[in-house]
Formats: C-alpha cells, sequence, structure tokens
C-alpha cells in the first residue's frame, strides 16, 4: 500500500488493541487496486471470539478513519491468529517454546533456509530448534517467518 507498511501500521494499532485488553500478533496488507485488505490478528490468553473480533475492528476503523494511512480503497478484517500462530516478537519465541514451528529465514543458516522442529526458545540473540536432522541456532535477524505448526 503506497505510503504505509506493515510495521507503520502495527505502531499505529498497537496501542489501541493493547488498550482492550488484546495482543496485536500480526497485520498483514494483501491484494491490489481495489481488491485490498487490511488484516489484523488478535490474541488473548482466554481467546478471541467473534464479538472480540468485531470490537475490535469498529475501534481500528474508527482509528483508520481518522489517520487515513491508506489512500485506496480497502477492507478491514480481524480474527485470531489460528492454529498457524506467527511469532512476531521476542517474547513470542519462550512463549511458545516447546511447540513445533516453522521457520524460514533471509539466507542460508547451516546450509539450509528452512526448519521445522520444536521450538527450545531464544538465547541471547539466536532462536534454538530441535528438528529431525539436528540441533540449529538461528539468528534472530535472520528470521524472515515463524510460525506455529499444528500437530496432526
Amino acid at each position: 500500500m503506497a505510503g504505509v507498511g506493515r510495521n507503520a501500521l502495527i505502531e499505529m494499532f498497537e496501542p489501541a488493541v493493547t488498550g482492550m485488553g488484546y495482543e496485536l500478533v500480526d497485520v498483514e496488507l494483501v491484494g491490489s487496486g481495489g481488491n485490498r485488505t487490511v488484516r489484523l490478528y488478535i490474541d488473548s490468553e482466554s481467546g478471541v471470539t467473534v464479538d472480540d473480533c468485531a470490537a475490535v475492528s469498529e475501534v481500528i476503523s474508527d482509528l483508520l478513519d481518522e489517520e487515513d494511512p491508506i489512500p485506496e480503497a480497502y477492507n478491514l478484517e480481524v480474527s485470531s491468529p489460528g492454529v498457524d500462530r506467527p511469532l512476531r516478537r521476542r517474547e513470542d519465541y519462550d512463549r511458545f517454546s516447546g511447540e513445533t514451528v516453522k521457520v524460514k529465514t533471509y539466507g542460508p543458516v547451516s546450509g539450509q533456509r528452512s526448519f521445522t522442529g520444536t521450538l527450545l526458545g531464544i538465547e541471547g540473540e539466536e532462536v534454538v530448534i530441535h528438528a529431525p536432522e539436528g540441533w540449529f541456532r538461528i539468528p534472530l535477524e535472520q528470521v524472515a517467518k515463524a510460525h506455529l505448526v499444528a500437530d496432526i
């Protein structure tokens, strides 16, 4: 979206969302032209209901009308992060220690760019994962995308 990026929207939305008692998990900007969507993922310790999403949507809609950071037409969606919850913050890596994760990196780490295994947390500036191929320490600045993987 011209003029505004994901990080700017996170900074704009986070105070309002946390002020309502929710965690802003992530923001996505998808689509082009008249089919743009601003998608927020929210969470809370007790989970997220449709009513929670509607309440946050109303507040964010008002904020977007007030700030007008997106000149094009767009749709606003608010939902829970689901079973493949993204890991965005440093705290997420400790909070979800013991869970199965998939991590993609910007460049090769130990000869690969995609890792799936058990998250052991974060040590210093490295994400530690135990995968079938072995143990991996992935520099946090190399993580392009990370999310939980549903155990089947």
